[in-house]
Order: C-alpha cells, then structure tokens, then sequence
C-alpha cells in the first residue's frame, strides 16, 4: 500500500500550485511586452550608445546584431530573441537600463516618475475594466467610446503582435489628462515635454 504522506507532507500539490500560481498570465504577459519594447528601444538607438549601457554581454550581443539585419523577418525573429533575451535579466539590471534610457531622454526623476504612472495605469486599462470607470469619473469630458475602441484594439495589437498604434494614443490621452490635471502648472509639463522629444531624437 503506498504510503499516504510521502511526498505530501500535508498538502496536496494543486494546493501549492494555486498558492503559488504568481504573477498571473495577464500580469506575465504584460511583463514580457515592457520587456519586448524596452529591448525594441534599445534596437533603435545608436550603436555607441548600447555598447555603453550596463548589461550582460550576452544581450548586448543580441542587440547589436539586430541593429545589422535588414531583412523584416529575419529583424522581427532577432527582436522577440531580443525580448527573450531580456526576461533573463533581474530587477537592478533591469532599472540601471531604464536609468540609463531616461538620462538620454533628459528626463528628470519627477518627469520619469509621472510617465511610468502613466504607464502603469494604461497597462492597468487593458488589463481591468474598472480602470476606465475609474478614469471616466476623474475626467468625465474624455470620449468613453473611443478610449474603449482604442483600448480594444491595443489588446488586439498585443495580442496580434502588430505595430503599437492605438497603445501609444491611449498613452497621449493620458498624457493630456496629467497636463489638466497639473494645472496651473501646465507649462512645466510641456517644458518637461519638450526635453523628452529633443532627448528620443537625438543621434
């Protein structure tokens, strides 16, 4: 007869499973697209620039090099490699490239903390419905039905892995709540604005 505790200690192992069962799939899915992109806009920059930025060799590697393929397919595989090659990396490697993008977009700590809450909280519209709730009732004067079309076709987006179009918007719009929001301190917003576009266009 086999032995009833063996292996069990207790428990049964669909326990420890849902105990355990963190983060979930949206939230790993939602990781691995901030991944995806923060790997998307190290590809973009200049070559100098990533050989600079404090990383394991390995990624480093699988960065450069798709900097060098022309050809869609093969840059779009190179990429997801690239996205792969990301999740790899822990929490401090992963905040000293983040530090290390913001400081090339001359983004100050304060402008870098209001563009991840942002951030944050689109993430949050695509992945729980009450943030639009939430969202409509600080600023009733937003179009409810296009922020749900927009944010039915970035989930489409992600899902479909095609170009981010309506994921950037529902960012602007966000971006335009927090000017509003900001008043009568506008001016410092677009100021703030105004740096980060000089800073993405650089090289």
């Amino acid at each position: 007869m086999p032995n009833p505790n063996r292996g069990a200690c207790g428990f049964q192992s669909s326990e420890f499973e849902q105990e355990y069962e963190r983060p979930s799939k949206s939230e790993l899915k939602r990781q691995m697209t901030m991944l995806q992109k923060l790997g998307a806009e190290l590809v973009a920059e200049a070559r100098d620039r990533v050989k600079r930025v404090p990383m394991p060799e390995d990624v480093r590697d699988a960065i450069l090099e798709c900097q060098l393929i022309k050809d869609h397919e093969g840059r779009r595989r190179q990429l997801q490699y690239v996205g792969k090659k990301m999740r790899t990396l822990d929490e401090a490697e992963l905040a000293a490239i983040q530090r290390t993008i913001d400081s090339w977009k001359g983004l100050s700590k304060a402008d870098t903390a209001a563009m991840h809450a942002m951030e944050r909280r689109r993430e949050k519209l695509l992945t729980d419905d009450k943030a639009l709730t939430v969202l409509l009732s600080e600023n009733p004067e937003l179009d409810v039905q296009h922020l749900r079309t927009l944010i039915r076709n970035a989930r489409k987006e992600q899902a479909e892995n095609k170009p981010p179009k309506a994921y950037r918007e529902i960012f602007q719009i966000l971006k335009q709540v927090a000017k509003k929001n900001a008043a009568p301190g506008g001016d410092d917003e677009e100021d703030a604005d105004g740096e980060h576009d000089d800073g993405a266009n650089e090289e």
